[in-house]
């Protein structure tokens, strides 16, 4: 069988696991774009909703300032027709009743000024500077006009800041100017705390684009600061997003000017869109984790029996004997391939037992064929020396040597038992090598050191003769010297040794390998791959013999078996 089940591909868990977060991930991005996108855009419309708002505010404020001050002017006229006397009184009560007046003057049609009327403050013998009347801007404007917010001047310490109201009165004597100073103090608060986000603010400008008043005036006139008024004049009343900024535009009822809204896209909106970015990828995260955790769970419920079915096929791999298959749950499908492997285990174990079977009943056949065949050659010069003995008169060589044949025999017949002592199968050997030696007239010695606790127990028969014929064949036969044959046999923890050690030619890597793949050679007929394989058939992969072999040197071959009791052992 192959070594194990490849595992080079992704696992189930990974795919899926993967599949699943980067499907929800797009998803996510998406759907956090789109909603971002939209979220943006409604926070401009209601920015845009609540810049609209404010300026409106504004502008009604001012429209009912300027109200009071058309209001606060028809009085100051309907004043200025009555008499002298009368004028005095009736401009000491309205400044009573509208202390936001802080002055009324009047005007020749030169510019001079005549009259004027305040709460205890008499103006300057000498005004150098008059910035509540201006002749060319009264005379080029019909019903008069209304000033820029501006500091009074024509007190001494008092410079209250004041919008100024100016309008043509014909008098019984000729036509003079009034002027109506109210206090833009109050207006001026209120827009200074008008506030659109942290940033946002409100101003006036007039028709002209020329501003009227600035929250930052103080930066207007230093230049650090500018307004585009020119492309805002040309604009009508609404709200405009330009870049970053938004622009909200009203006409101030009863006068001239707008009312102007400054806010930022940046501050109003990308603050919000952070924050729900943040939201939105806190949100993002739990859902992703919260896919990640479902198809994980998922993948288990598919991966798990799938990793169990796949651990089973491994381990049957490596240990198809010892298999026992266990049916894993799962989904449906996974439970029908469970259940068709589990057929295929048993009956792939039927089969290999019955190759087993077979294979091992063949090598049986084999072996008892190989033992049961008596080498002709073999015998044919045995008793060849036998009778030249007895011709020679070595009647006592030639009975020892027939003993020694008998006792070969008689051994390897053994009734029929695979297993016999390990007494019997030195013996066995021995008369081997005594006949052996009566034949190569004593070219080679032997002796035996043999371990007496281990005479009593049972090894394979005839597993020491090959090894011996094979060392006497392929290593002693061709020294010019006296070889030397030593089996040894002794026991290694719960195993038993059997150590053939010759002192012949040796051999090369190549020719030991050719010796273990040889089969049935000229001796007895049984090969020592044929002793090697009987070993593991009989006793497990983990026994057999190895070659270690030298040229010139000699070769010691090393033969590793369980210790066998009587009733252990038998054929199997």
């Amino acid at each position: 069988m192959s070594g194990g089940v490849s595992r080079t591909g992704m696992k189930i868990t990974t795919i899926l696991v993967t599949m699943v977060v980067a499907v929800v991930a797009v998803i996510l991005c998406c759907c956090i774009l789109i909603f971002l996108s939209l979220y943006r855009s409604a926070m401009i419309r209601t920015a845009m909703t609540t810049g609209t708002q404010a300026v409106s505010q504004v502008s009604n404020t001012v429209a009912n300032y300027m109200r009071d001050m058309n209001q606060a002017m028809s009085m100051v006229e309907w004043s200025m027709s009555e008499s002298d006397s009368q004028q005095a009184s009736l401009m000491g009560a309205f400044l009573i009743f509208r202390p936001d007046v802080v002055a009324v003057t009047s005007y020749t049609a030169d510019g001079e000024l005549v009259d004027c009327w305040s709460n205890g403050r008499s103006p300057l013998e000498d005004i150098y500077m008059n910035l509540s009347f201006n002749k060319e801007l009264a005379e080029e404007s019909e019903e008069g006009y209304i000033s820029a917010p501006h500091v009074e001047t024509i007190f001494e310490g008092y410079y209250p800041w004041v919008v100024t109201m100016t309008a043509p009165i014909a008098t019984e004597n000729n036509e003079r100017w009034v002027s109506l100073d109210l206090s833009f103090s109050s207006i001026s608060a209120y827009i200074n705390n008008v506030s659109i986000g942290q940033r946002g603010y409100c101003f006036l400008m007039d028709s002209s684009g020329n501003i009227v008043y600035h929250p930052q005036q103080q930066l207007i006139y230093a230049g650090l600061k500018s307004e585009d008024t020119v492309t805002l004049m040309r604009k009508a009343d609404g709200t405009y997003v330009e870049d970053t900024v938004i622009y909200s535009l009203n006409s101030v009822a009863e006068s001239g000017w707008r009312v102007v809204g400054v806010s930022f896209v940046d501050e109003l909106v990308n603050k919000n869109v952070a924050e729900m970015i943040r939201l939105s990828l806190i949100m993002g995260v739990f859902l992703l984790l919260t896919a990640i955790l479902t198809s994980w769970l998922l993948s288990r419920l598919l991966s798990r029996p799938l990793r169990g079915l796949a651990d089973a096929m491994e381990s049957f791999e490596t240990n198809a004997d010892n298999f026992t298959y266990r049916s894993v749950g799962g989904t449906r499908e996974v439970q029908e391939l469970s259940g068709s492997f589990r057929h295929m285990v048993l009956h792939i174990q039927q089969l290999m037992t019955t190759v087993r079977e077979e294979e091992i009943n063949l090598r049986k056949t084999e072996l008892k064929a190989l033992q049961a065949q008596i080498n002709p050659h073999f015998l044919y010069n045995t008793l060849d020396s036998i009778a030249w003995m007895c011709e020679q008169g070595k009647t006592g060589d030639a009975v020892n040597m027939v003993h020694a044949l008998a006792r070969l025999f008689r051994i390897s017949i053994s009734r029929g038992h695979e297993l016999i002592p390990i007494e019997l199968e030195i013996q066995h050997a021995e008369s081997y090598l005594q006949i052996q030696k009566y034949r190569y007239k004593n070219q080679f010695s032997y002796r035996f050191e043999v371990d007496p606790q281990c005479v009593g127990y049972y090894c394979n028969k005839i597993t020491l003769q090959p090894i011996i014929e094979n060392a006497i064949n392929h290593g002693l036969r061709l020294m010019v010297d006296e070889g030397l044959i030593v089996v040894r046999v002794f026991r290694e923890g719960d195993d038993i040794i059997f150590r053939v050690t010759d002192n012949g030619v040796g051999m090369s890597p190549e020719q030991v390998k050719a010796v273990m793949e040889r089969g049935p050679d000229s001796g007895t007929g049984i090969g020592i791959r044929n002793v090697n394989d009987r070993l593991k058939i009989y006793f497990g992969k983990e026994y057999g013999l190895t070659i270690e072999s030298e040229v010139d040197v000699g070769t010691t071959v090393e033969i590793r078996m369980p210790m066998v009791k009587e009733g252990d052992g038998g054929e199997k």
